[in-house]
């Protein structure tokens, strides 16, 4: 063989490998990433009211009872909060930045129909939860939901995470 050809064989040879290493490097990444689905109960509560996230981690909501939705009053971003999703339909959202995220339902919010998220273990944005203006109800929901996620150990946390999908 010519030795361009050889050159030609080791350069294929190489960047297949290198393909091959990014590709598992990929899915490798992928699978660390979780599904986690939380209902809305018929009970006016969501299945899961506290959980904690790694970023990256995505949330599917889903509508086994009528007369819900998911609206955010608190993220680490709070210029740009999310759109709330439709009554009754399936919600979805992937969790790109640390920090806490608060959301209700937006006709039961003032009932304290609310759950919180936690990404990465992560509070720096704890400030505006004391921002919003709640009825005494949800406010002091919220002051429950805080507190238990804040105290919840690393064991906990892992231990209450619910089975991926």
């Amino acid at each position: 063989m010519p030795y361009w050809g050889i050159a030609m064989y080791s350069f294929k040879k190489f960047f297949a490998t290198i393909y091959l290493w990014l590709s598992l490097f990929a899915c490798s990444t992928t699978a660390l990433t979780e599904v986690v689905k939380i209902e809305f109960t018929e009970f006016d509560s969501y299945s899961i009211e506290i959980l904690h996230l790694n970023v990256g981690d995505t949330v599917e909501w889903h509508p086994v009872n009528e007369g819900h939705n998911v609206e955010f009053i608190v993220t680490p971003n709070m210029e740009a909060l999310p759109e709330k999703s439709d009554m009754n339909e399936f919600h979805t959202m992937i969790f790109e930045e640390p920090g806490i995220y608060i959301y209700g339902c937006t006709p039961h919010l003032n009932t304290g129909m609310m759950g919180l998220i936690v990404v990465d273990n992560n509070f720096h944005n704890i400030q505006y939860a004391n921002e919003i203006n709640l009825s005494p109800v949800a406010n002091s929901v919220l002051k429950r939901l805080l507190r238990k996620a804040k105290s919840m150990s690393e064991t906990e946390i892992y231990n209450n995470r619910p089975p991926t999908q």
